[in-house]
């Protein structure tokens, strides 16, 4: 089903009726609203004006529409920030974060606690038996503009605790931190500084608890909001609406006690956000890149434990990015339905009319500004409403054969002490995925510690900390694992293992990493035998007791096998990666084919999606029953069927 982003509070209110007749008309089904409201709802301490949304509620129920509710707390307004300006965050130099845009909250602030939980309660209290409510979104993009971390006086004195809590004693704090190193020690709790602004680089260990700290207060701060709604708003769903290539905290933890993920998904501007080469930038500038969108769908699925939305999708071009074209015609709707192909329930388009004022005017909408008129992307929503009514209600995605691991705190780990000016966690992660679509693959992904039970293929591309309830879902897997560079490489205190890298895997990998290389960025270690390409960025230098299957030119070991496990000792470029992921898919038995770069393959309920990212067409195979586009995929396009050989 498909939803839509609306600000009844931008608008004159003799157009809602209207607004709303038009978005059932064009077949949507779900309106967002009032997540950044707050100076509306409450305009003043305690003098609250919820007339106005409960008009805009009646009328967009009264149009059939369900609506999901935001919870304003991502844009504390005027009157709360010079109250308390202890709530505002500060940056890593020191400078306050000041009022006159959004998120301007530290999550460490007890003052903004107790705020939140004001108007969260009001909020929910007045409106939370609405009948036209169908769910609650929390908050809004938790720590977008880099605001996960604030270097402030709240935030150290929320340390503090956070380490009293976690270590009981400073003997404890300091033998794990390693703080005897350049005489780090302290003797109080209250002798611990911010991990920030020293001579050179602080305490690994400690810079590592301080994100275990942030990201725990945002999985509180939401499980709060979640804890008063379902209180006053009984029988209504919530979710939260997660960003793209965003690492900054832990979704798996957050996750938990939400109802479903959603995410907000803008393919062309995550474009300009991921290290892509130049060329890659060029070619992909107008239609995204075939596996960014893909990439946060299969990962929020997870996230949401097997139910997701899309929460916000771009509907044009945007704003924010370093360049914002406009789509090809037809990518709209290919977004559309690829994120359908991949389990989520509804996509919502943000939003339903562009604005013509504020910080977002050249963001697009479904309509285009001060005017009852569909844009390019409205259009293409209209197409997909009719399309859906043929293809029918989707059933839930089934599980794939193939899972990724992915670990919030690799990302950590790798940009506290990256050895290597270009090691990127999320980069390595996408590159692997990328080159299993290519195989046609489906994937899940799944939180570390997670059962594997089920998977034929496991992909680790690196976990440097590997946990204990980690290392028994290793051995208990049933499938293939295939771990990636500096997995394993440090204790839960940042710390080398005691018996090497990769610590508590190497019975199970058969490997030690006696040193490790970071590679400048025209440096290549050519890897030939069983599979073959080049090294770059990085290479563990192993030995081995299992069987190696490839070598680098030095005849030190590329790829080990042991069992059911392999270890690759390096960042893979382009060839390697793709010449590993077939050795292992065809060493789990996994029926695979070779996609052309442009093109991708997602499986749902009996149907075979396909997606035409490029310039050259691409036949669908022969026999099958297509329900929508043609057996002839031509650039920007898609094609749905149903055949009896879909796996």
């Amino acid at each position: 089903m498909l939803g839509v982003c609306y600000y009844p509070e931008h608008w004159p209110e003799a157009w809602w009726v209207e607004d709303a007749r038009r978005m059932h008309d064009l077949g949507i089904s779900y309106v967002r609203i009032g997540e950044f409201a707050w100076s509306r709802l409450e305009p003043k301490r305690g003098l609250y004006d919820f007339a106005w949304l409960e008009r805009a509620m009646d009328t967009l129920a009264g149009a059939g529409l369900k609506i999901v509710l935001g919870t304003p707390t991502a844009t504390p307004p005027k009157w709360l920030m010079d109250e308390y300006p202890d709530i505002a965050p500060v940056d890593e130099q020191g400078r306050v974060r000041g009022f006159g845009s959004r998120r301007h909250y530290t999550f460490s602030s007890e003052s903004w606690w107790r705020e939140s939980r004001s108007i969260v309660e009001a909020i929910a209290t007045h409106f939370g038996e609405h009948p036209g409510l169908v769910g609650w979104q929390t908050d809004n993009e938790y720590g977008c503009h880099d605001t996960v971390l604030s270097w402030g006086p709240e935030d150290l004195k929320a340390f503090r605790k956070w380490l009293r809590r976690h270590y009981q004693t400073t003997d404890q704090l300091n033998e794990a931190w390693g703080n005897v190193f350049w005489s780090m020690e302290v003797q109080n709790f209250d002798e611990v500084s911010l991990p920030i602004l020293a001579v050179t680089e602080t305490n690994p260990a400690a810079r590592l608890d301080f994100w275990r700290f942030k990201s725990e207060e945002v999985a509180a701060y939401d499980r709060m909001q979640c804890d008063i709604i379902r209180r006053l708003s009984p029988g209504r769903w919530i979710t939260h609406n997660f960003m793209g290539f965003f690492n900054e905290f832990d979704h798996w933890q957050l996750g938990r006690h939400l109802d479903l993920a959603s995410w907000d998904s803008y393919p062309i501007g995550f474009v300009e956000r991921f290290p892509f080469t130049e060329q890659e930038r060029e070619r992909w500038a107008e239609t995204s890149h075939p596996d960014i969108a893909p990439f946060h769908h299969d990962l929020y699925r997870g996230v949401g434990q097997d139910r997701f939305w899309v929460m916000e999708q771009q509907p044009g071009p945007v704003n924010w990015a370093p360049w914002n074209p406009v789509p090809k015609p037809g990518m709209v709707r290919l977004w559309t339905w690829e994120a359908f192909a991949h389990g989520a329930e509804v996509v919502s388009y943000f939003r339903w009319r562009q604005a013509p004022f504020g910080q977002e005017q050249n963001h697009a909408g479904l309509n285009l500004p001060r005017l009852h008129e569909l844009s390019q992307g409205g259009r293409e929503a209209e197409t997909v409403s009719r399309e859906l009514k043929i293809v029918g209600q989707l059933g839930a995605a089934s599980r794939a054969r193939v899972a990724i691991v992915y670990d919030y705190q690799a990302s950590w780990v790798t940009r506290i002490q990256p050895q290597g000016r270009d090691f990127c966690y999320h980069e390595l992660v996408f590159r692997w995925y990328e080159a299993a679509r290519r195989l046609g693959l489906d994937i899940d992904f799944v939180a570390p510690g997670a059962s594997l039970q089920g998977y034929a293929l496991v992909l680790v591309p690196s976990m440097p900390i590997v946990s204990d309830a980690a290392t028994e879902a290793f051995s208990k897997a049933s499938g293939i694992l295939l771990f990636g560079p500096r997995t394993g490489s440090r204790t839960s205190s940042f710390a080398i293992p005691d018996n090497l890298p990769p610590g508590p895997l190497a019975d199970l990998t058969g490997t030690r990493a006696i040193e490790a290389s970071s590679l400048r960025p025209n440096v290549r270690h050519r890897v030939s035998g069983a599979v073959s390409g080049h090294a770059i960025r990085w290479r563990d230098h192993l030995e081995a007791k299992g069987e190696i299957i490839a070598r680098f030119d030095d005849g030190l070991p590329a790829l080990v096998s042991n069992g059911r496990s392999y270890m690759l000792a390096c960042w893979p470029d382009a060839e390697l990666t793709q010449s590993v992921l077939s050795a292992v898919a065809t060493s789990a038995a996994l029926d695979t084919c070779s996609l052309p770069d442009h093109v991708r393959l997602r499986r749902r309920d009996g149907l075979t999606f396909a997606f035409n990212y490029g310039g050259l067409e691409w036949i669908c195979p022969d026999g099958v029953e297509v329900l929508v586009g043609d057996r002839v995929l031509c650039s920007q396009q898609l094609a749905i069927w149903r055949s009896p050989a879909s796996p």
